[in-house]
C-alpha cells in the first residue's frame, strides 16, 4: 500500500514538473497608438488579390507582399485564412538587421513568428528556415545549451 502511494505521489510530482504543452498563440500585433515609440512594430498587411502571371523567381510563396520599411514578414494560416504580418524595426535596429540578420533582436522576432505558427520571409521574399538560422548561428559561433 505504501509503495502504491509513493508511486502515485512520484508520478504526480513528475507530471506537475513537466513543461506544459505549448499551443501556438497568434502573433501579437502592435496597437496603433504604441507604434510611434516602439522598437518593433508588427502590423497586419491586407491580403492582395492574386495577380495573374508567373511568380517572382526568388519568391518562396506566391502572393507575399513586403511593404517598404519591413525587414521581415510573418505568414501564418488559421482556419484556412492566411494572415500576413509585417515586422518593422526602429531605424537603428532595422539597419542592424538588414546588415547582420544573425543578431539577437532580429532572431528574437523571427522566433516569435515561428512560435505563433508562422513562417518568416525576408525583404527579398526568401523564406528564412531553421537551416538558415543554423547558418546564422555558425556565423556568429553561437552556442545553444540544452538541458536534458
Amino acid at each position: 500500500m505504501r509503495l502504491a502511494c509513493a508511486t502515485l505521489t512520484a508520478a504526480a510530482l513528475l507530471a506537475a514538473c513537466s513543461p506544459a504543452p505549448t499551443a501556438t498563440a497568434p502573433l501579437p500585433i502592435t496597437p496603433p497608438g504604441d507604434a510611434a515609440g516602439a522598437a518593433v512594430v508588427r502590423k497586419t498587411i491586407p491580403e492582395p488579390a492574386p495577380a495573374p502571371g508567373p511568380a517572382a523567381p526568388n519568391a518562396a510563396a506566391p502572393g507575399i507582399v513586403i511593404p517598404p520599411g519591413a525587414i521581415y514578414v510573418c505568414v501564418s494560416e488559421a482556419a484556412g485564412v492566411r494572415e500576413t504580418t509585417a515586422i518593422e524595426f526602429a531605424p537603428k535596429v532595422g539597419a542592424l538587421c538588414a546588415k547582420d540578420p544573425e543578431m539577437g533582436p532580429c532572431q528574437y522576432e523571427r522566433n516569435v513568428c515561428r512560435k505563433s505558427g508562422g513562417r518568416v520571409y525576408a525583404a527579398n521574399g526568401v523564406e528564412i528556415t531553421m537551416a538558415t538560422e543554423a547558418e546564422y548561428d555558425r556565423k556568429v559561433m553561437r552556442v545553444r545549451l540544452k538541458s536534458n
